[in-house]
């Protein structure tokens, strides 16, 4: 049995004896009956001699191969998104060449899904920021993703949260935009425990009171609307947009802290999946997923159940840090050699938190090496002091 001596949060150290029971490695091809993305993270190039907090270098082979090991599980790619730093080290530049790629990339296998993230974000919030210039960002990067082939996932903006005075600001960007877009789009919603600059998005802090606007945005715009995403880390918020919606409009989660009862449903209806967290936990999610195609909803549970309290302490506050969680995780898997990040994220959450973590992951059997793993894990807390 392999054992690690961890640090807790209480400051001390314990032995901690490993699960050490990864999960068997998928057969066939996924099959699935819910719509599933996965916002991916990127890796960058450890050796680019730059000032990583203010430049982002690339390893694009690691990136773009990250890519294929979630389509060979069955997922879409959610490109650019704020899984792979968007607002947070990844500018609108990086994002686009980044996007580029990722769409060729998808060209090679047949039937692999990409949607990639627009915003606004070459647009500086500003008091002096207009709405005609919000709706002029949205349509540079849309025009740009749709010209490299690529369907759009509409994020949320900062300078449109600064600039906006009144819910009726909102109906005229995303108005405009909807009757411009070629294909139809995925709404995504981010709330502002994931992004404070989105405090009072849709023009107001009350969710339920933009849930309004945004339906009375989907109702004149159904053509043009594949689904919504949103992250609001509530459940019973997303369920009752979810009943509301027009026939043909999918909801997908992005509640990272509830997602797998979401994803089973109830009698009303269920959510696909548009999540960060399914970066980390891929195989598991994959897995999950087939049984419950399959008709084996307890098997779902069984599988995803225990990713859950993993996802929470992933995404605990501040939960905009989340994506050093994903990096983290990816690393000890071995999808990359180093456990560094854009703009030095990597040193976002404590040692503490890292070691909760490597737990969880163990835990639910998403380490697909423990023994390697666990000597990564060795590593970084030698550079902590702990030996």
């Amino acid at each position: 049995m392999t054992s690690i001596v961890l640090p807790t949060t209480s400051g001390g150290l314990e032995r901690y004896e490993l699960r050490g029971e990864p999960l068997p490695a998928p057969t066939g091809k996924p099959v699935f009956n819910r719509v599933a993305y996965a916002a991916a993270h990127v890796v960058v190039d450890p050796f680019a001699n730059n000032d990583p907090s203010l430049d982002i270098a690339f390893d694009w082979e690691r990136t773009l191969a990250f890519r294929h090991h979630l389509w060979d599980l069955g997922f879409g790619v959610a490109e650019a998104m704020d899984t792979a730093q968007r607002g947070m080290g990844l500018s609108w530049e990086n994002a686009l060449e980044l996007s580029k790629r990722a769409i060729a990339e998808a060209r090679t296998r047949p039937g692999a899904v990409i949607a990639c993230g627009a915003g606004t974000d070459q647009l500086a919030p500003s008091p002096d920021v207009t709405i005609d210039q919000v709706i002029a960002a949205y349509e540079t990067q849309i025009e740009a993703i749709e010209a490299a082939g690529g369907r759009i996932i509409l994020m949320a903006s900062r300078a449109l949260a600064r600039a906006a005075t009144s819910p009726d600001d909102y109906l005229r960007v995303y108005g405009r935009i909807l009757e411009g877009v070629r294909e139809p789009v995925v709404l995504h919603w981010l709330g502002e425990m994931f992004d404070p600059d989105l405090a009072g998005y849709w023009g107001t802090s009350d969710h339920l009171a933009a849930m309004e606007t945004v339906l009375a945005l989907i109702q004149s715009h159904v053509g043009k609307v594949d689904g919504i995403k949103i992250s609001l880390l509530s459940a019973e918020k997303e369920i009752a947009l979810r009943r509301r919606l027009p026939a043909g409009v999918k909801m997908y989660t992005g509640d990272d802290f509830n997602y797998a009862e979401l994803i089973a449903g109830d009698e009303a209806g269920y959510s696909h999946a548009l999540l960060g967290i399914f970066d980390p936990i891929a195989p598991a999610a994959s897995l999950a997923l087939t049984r419950l195609a399959a008709g084996d909803a307890a098997s779902f549970r069984e599988l995803l159940g225990p990713t859950v309290p993993l996802s929470r302490h992933i995404f605990k506050a501040p939960t905009r840090f989340y994506k050093t969680g994903v990096v983290f995780l990816a690393w000890l898997n071995g999808h990359q050699e180093h456990f560094l990040m854009a703009g030095g994220q990597q040193s976002a959450r404590s040692i503490p938190h890292f070691a909760e973590l490597f737990r969880l992951a163990d835990q639910a059997r998403c380490l697909a090496n423990p023994e390697m793993a666990t000597e990564r894990m060795r590593r970084l807390l030698a550079v902590a002091g702990i030996a």
